[in-house]
């Protein structure tokens, strides 16, 4: 662990040079999610309690191995495909989605609405996503509303749904466990197999 909490006060402690700061407990239904201490002081890694973590300074410095280092299974956010079925864009993202990659997610999501129909962002390879990227979903919900289609999250990992609940967000999204039963769900004359078959699964 390198989260050490202490009464109402939560310390992070840098995994490079040890350097600590301390933020008040914001609480979470999950205890173990550290995000908004680890963006409000501008520090990298993971949103989690277990690092790795570093502050500010050595954020901008090469690792040992002569990169950043980067918190394991997260990486820059992007678009994997956009994919047609009947009325329905299924828009697959990708690493984490954040301030410097909100605009792939924006594009796509605008041409979703451009197509019209109802709009699937599968979540299943987005490890965190920030206020830039909840503020797009919102904006991309509401469009499909006042057009008459929904939008559906699919497969959000734990951090993200800890982040939609605390922000009070998860009843505002439909949420699948996966593409296929979105795509059932929004299209109920669809065979669940048909689906599938759509997806390439």
């Amino acid at each position: 662990m390198t989260v050490v909490p202490h009464d109402h006060l939560m310390t992070l402690i840098c995994d490079s040079c040890g350097d600590t700061v301390t933020g008040p407990t914001c609480v979470l239904p999950d205890a173990e999610v550290v995000w908004t201490l680890v963006s409000e002081h501008g520090w990298s890694g993971s949103p989690f309690a277990v690092g790795p973590h570093r502050c500010p300074h050595c954020s901008l410095l090469p690792s040992s191995g002569g990169g950043h280092v980067p918190c394991e299974g997260h990486g820059p956010g992007g678009i994997l495909g956009i994919d047609h079925l009947d009325d329905t864009t299924v828009v697959a993202a990708t690493g984490d989605i954040d301030l410097d990659t909100g605009d792939t997610l924006r594009i796509a999501l605008r041409h979703a609405a451009d197509m019209g129909g109802h709009v699937v962002v599968d979540l299943t390879d987005v490890h965190v996503i920030d206020s830039t990227g909840l503020g797009l979903l919102v904006r991309a919900h509401r469009e499909a509303r006042d057009r008459g289609a929904t939008l559906c999250l699919v497969g959000p990992s734990r951090f993200v749904r800890t982040v939609l609940h605390t922000m009070r967000l998860d009843p505002v999204f439909p949420i699948y466990d996966s593409r296929e039963e979105a795509l059932a769900r929004l299209t109920p004359d669809r065979p669940l197999a048909a689906a599938t078959r759509a997806t390439g699964s």
